[in-house]
């Protein structure tokens, strides 16, 4: 059976008190921001249920994110946006909304998981853990946090634009958006420096 608090024992092992989990949703698609989350569980809490967010239902993602921010001792949820996206590239702007959700925690970590094989600069220790949303609660937390928030928003971009469907697709690169894309042209909210290859 897999041991979901594995890396956050690990940590308490060596001395830090207090584990924070980052993941992102959002990096690949063509429109709309990239969401970060950050999350702190009490020592040896599991949330029954929580996985990685790309394995699980819209639906079971849903009743996961009310359950997570009842139950997380911390949370904070940031994004970065399509300019930041298209100035900074999309690698530097995701760090930035790691940062940004980190710093919106109303306690300071003291070591923080992050899913992937790097980690930005949060001056405070930080361990890359690849396939991360899958290994560790606190990281598969953030990841739910972060997938429910970012597909929320992009169903409020549908509302705004209509045109290209953005609440079927969630600004991913699917063959609708793309056919809508080289109909309508570029929106506000689509990542300039993405559509290169696809509109010019």
């Amino acid at each position: 059976m897999k041991d979901w608090l594995f890396y956050e024992k690990e940590c308490i092992n060596k001395g830090y008190n207090i584990v924070c989990g980052v993941d992102e949703a959002g990096r690949g698609p063509l429109a709309g921001p990239v969401c970060a989350a950050a999350v702190i569980l009490e020592e040896g809490k599991i949330i029954e249920g929580a996985d990685d967010s790309k394995k699980l239902s819209e639906k079971k993602r849903e009743n996961l994110f009310e359950i997570i921010k009842d139950e997380a001792i911390a949370y904070g949820i940031a994004f970065s946006y399509e300019e930041e996206i298209d100035s900074l590239n999309i690698l530097n702007a995701t760090y930035l909304a790691m940062n940004r959700a980190v710093s919106a925690l109303r306690l300071k970590p003291d070591i923080i998981l992050v899913d992937g094989n790097r980690v930005p600069d949060f001056g405070i220790p930080a361990k890359p853990l690849v396939k991360g949303d899958a290994i560790s609660m606190s990281i598969a937390c953030a990841s739910i946090l972060a997938k429910v928030t970012r597909d929320r928003y992009m169903q409020e971009l549908d509302v705004k634009y209509p045109v290209y469907e953005f609440g079927r697709h969630k600004g991913y690169g699917t063959k609708l958006h793309i056919e809508k894309l080289k109909e309508y042209g570029c929106s506000p909210v689509h990542r300039k420096s993405f559509l290169k290859k696809i509109i010019g």
